[in-house]
């Protein structure tokens, strides 16, 4: 597991390979953060990669959205999620629900979808199916732009709870 300084010695196409996959499907957010390197700590760097994603065009950020995996949705059925999203899932047991449990996710992820235009995105890791579901239900009340910024902070929680996994914080 490399530290902040060995990320900061990375080229560009060492960077990506390292974390590109730590934002779902989009290599680019860690291809633009390179830029701002060096970077200080895990979390100067997680904001960098963060800041891409907020200063990201609109429709950018839809396809970005829209690039995560339904929960216990017919990607994790079918088995083809990121390895990240698989073991993120199956954490929660997500991947060992009943029928009617899968359909009552079902319902939720096709309502959200019809209301926002993207999948719905919690953090799983550490959350119950009872929870996850509670958000759901409160997570649909909410208004368009309400809604975007609770997405933000889950992506942000996930992809730090990832970045934590790869790069070893080092204390001071």
């Amino acid at each position: 597991m490399p530290d902040i300084t060995a990320v900061n010695a990375l080229d560009r196409d060492g960077f990506v390979a390292l974390l590109g996959q730590t934002f779902e499907h989009a290599p680019w957010v860690a291809e633009r953060a390179f830029g701002a390197s060096p970077f200080t700590d895990v979390a100067d760097l997680h904001a960098a990669m963060m800041r891409v994603v907020r200063d990201a065009a609109q429709a950018e950020r839809l396809a970005f959205l829209n690039g995560h995996p339904e929960l216990a949705g017919p990607e994790a059925r079918a088995r083809s999620m990121t390895a990240d999203s698989v073991s993120e899932q199956g954490s929660a047991g997500l991947d060992r629900l009943s029928a009617a449990d899968l359909d009552r996710f079902d319902r939720l992820n096709a309502a959200y979808r019809t209301k926002f235009g993207f999948p719905f995105i919690v953090a799983v890791r550490g959350r119950s199916r009872d929870e996850i579901l509670a958000l759901f239900e409160q997570r649909l009340s909410r208004d368009a732009a309400t809604e975007a910024e609770a997405t933000l902070a889950e992506i942000a929680a996930i992809t730090r709870m990832r970045l934590d996994r790869i790069v070893l914080e080092i204390g001071p």
